[in-house]
């Protein structure tokens, strides 16, 4: 028996391609390894930068006269609310700080004020028992002025 082959054209397709590729990649490997292919490169690159350069130049005329901001007005700006958003935060830590600071001035003065009241408090004790002893020195009675005072 003959074997009959079957006309399939996308297997003929395929192989035209892969003839195709693989022969023009050898081509262009052998074109880019050429140096008048990277002087080309290079004018296309510097071409395109030109383009470029015109472009950014023309759109920042343009926004100017119809009074738009620029991507660098927005870039200033946005640096500036970058710059006064830390001056915020630094002025929100003084504050704290400060606030702080007004809280332990205020318990430090009440602190102050109950020394103040104590030491008052030692000093009358303190007059009672000289004016004590003054009596009792000038009536000869010490060991009552010491009972007086142990008493207090």
């Amino acid at each position: 028996m003959t074997q009959q082959k079957n006309f399939n054209p996308m297997e003929l397709w395929k192989d035209i391609y892969n003839q195709s590729e693989s022969y023009w990649s050898s081509v262009l490997d052998e074109k880019m390894k050429e140096e008048y292919f990277s002087e080309w490169m290079g004018k296309v690159l510097e071409m395109n930068l030109q383009f470029k350069k015109m472009l950014n130049e023309t759109t920042e005329g343009y926004l100017s006269q119809v009074n738009l901001p620029t991507q660098n007005d927005l870039a200033n700006i946005a640096s500036l609310v970058v710059n006064v958003d830390s001056k915020v935060d630094s002025l929100e830590e003084l504050v704290e700080e400060n606030s702080s600071n007004q809280v332990n001035q205020a318990e430090l003065k009440r602190e102050m004020t109950r020394v103040k009241n104590e030491i008052k408090s030692l000093n009358n004790k303190l007059d009672n028992i000289l004016a004590l002893l003054n009596e009792k020195s000038s009536a000869g009675n010490v060991n009552e002025t010491a009972k007086t005072v142990e008493n207090q």
